[in-house]
């Protein structure tokens, strides 16, 4: 038996798609959608997901809050390396810290010392904005920790009557002028610092007696490992009594998002099998068709020595060859599509690498599937059967 090449089984597949070009199109336009629609249906989600999970991140989803349990006698210090021993846990990606300098703060000199204004002075570690997910509204954020400048909470700001830090305004912190190089913009999520004046690590030590022992210790840490942070970190800042060390659970919002991911998850699944469904019911429907219409084609080749290989190879290809190109076209309208509806909704543009790739795998094994049938009915029927159609 006269065994096919591969460009000869490539040029026989092609034949009917290049002599029936409209109907082709048309075909290959099926799948096409078939696939831009599994594109799109896992892209914009997935980019949805992206924009609430990133939203839902920046509401401390992986921050955690140690600080020592309140006691009358004997207060618990935590020791002054406490973010360097912190940083040293394995899936800890940053830590900072703030600590109670005891001082009031007052607009200026001439009010009473004893004046109380609900304003926390804390000093504060460099990257403590970085690690509490925090912004700078205006100003900068303590280009000089060993400088007499403060950087306000927004709801500090407010009560002393500063509302911008472009003027660079002097506050009276303890006995001392200290410069307002920052005002922070809003931070529901830690309401204490929104309510307190930040001093530099230390100017808060040289200008205002600090001890250098933090009070409260912020972890940010990899999510899927914030439970065994959280576990082990007591005993990190106070091994001697763990016990002493008070940590704040992971943020509701941490199993709402993974709540999130796996409803995502199912959705893909089932939007993306209907979608293929539909691309490859389409295809089997055409190349039925085909080989109805071409019942004279294939007779007058297996009156020449076609073989029913042959007949069964070329109609297989054909099938392959139109799902190929429709998922080539599919994957492309698809992510043009993600691209444009991301970008209208401001979103971060993601489309799953493994779904790009899949869309023209897809369509190849949907079209091998959708051809089988027709391609092995075209074979069965005898040269007498098909020239008398």
């Amino acid at each position: 038996m006269t065994r096919l090449s591969f460009a000869d089984l490539i040029s026989l597949g092609s034949l009917g798609i290049r002599t029936r070009r409209l109907r082709a199109a048309l075909s290959a336009l099926g799948i096409a959608l078939g696939i831009a629609t599994v594109i799109v249906v896992t892209g914009i989600p997935a980019s949805s997901q992206q924009a609430l999970l990133d939203e839902l991140t920046a509401l401390g989803t992986n921050l955690l809050r140690a600080q020592p349990a309140q006691r009358t006698e004997d207060p618990v210090l935590l020791p002054e390396s406490s973010v360097a021993m912190v940083q040293r846990i394995g899936p800890v990606t940053a830590a900072a810290a703030v600590a109670n300098t005891h001082t009031r703060v007052r607009r200026n000199d001439l009010l009473d010392p004893g004046h109380s204004s609900d304003i926390t002075v804390l000093a504060a570690t460099p990257n403590l904005l970085e690690t509490v997910n925090g912004h700078v509204q205006s100003g900068e954020f303590l280009p000089r920790p060993d400088f007499p400048s403060v950087v306000l909470g927004n709801t500090a700001a407010q009560r002393l009557g500063i509302a911008h830090a472009q003027d660079r305004p002097a506050v009276f912190v303890g006995e001392r002028w200290f410069t307002v190089v920052g005002v922070l913009g809003p931070m529901p999520l830690a309401p204490d610092i929104e309510r307190s004046v930040l001093v530099g690590w230390e100017a808060a030590r040289t200008q205002l007696g600090f001890d250098g022992h933090p009070t409260v210790v912020y972890v940010k840490a990899r999510e899927e490992s914030i439970e065994d942070v959280r576990a082990v970190l007591p005993a990190t800042l106070y091994g001697e009594i763990p016990g002493l060390v008070q940590v704040s659970r992971p943020s509701d919002a941490l199993a709402a998002k993974r709540a999130t991911q796996n409803s995502y998850s199912a959705l893909f699944l089932g939007l993306a099998g209907v979608a293929l469904l539909v691309g490859g019911v389409g295809v089997a429907n055409t190349m039925v068709i085909s080989v109805l219409e071409r019942r004279s084609e294939i007779g007058l080749r297996r009156a020449l020595g076609a073989t029913r290989g042959h007949i069964r190879a070329q109609f297989l290809t054909e099938a392959v060859l139109l799902s190929t190109l429709g998922g080539l076209a599919g994957t492309a309208l698809g992510a043009a599509g993600v691209a444009g509806y991301a970008a209208l909704h401001d979103w971060p543009l993601v489309i799953p690498l493994p779904v790009l790739a899949s869309g023209v795998l897809a369509a190849f094994v949907v079209g091998a599937a959708a051809g089988l049938y027709p391609s092995i009915r075209a074979a069965r029927l005898t040269p007498t059967q098909a020239l008398s159609a």
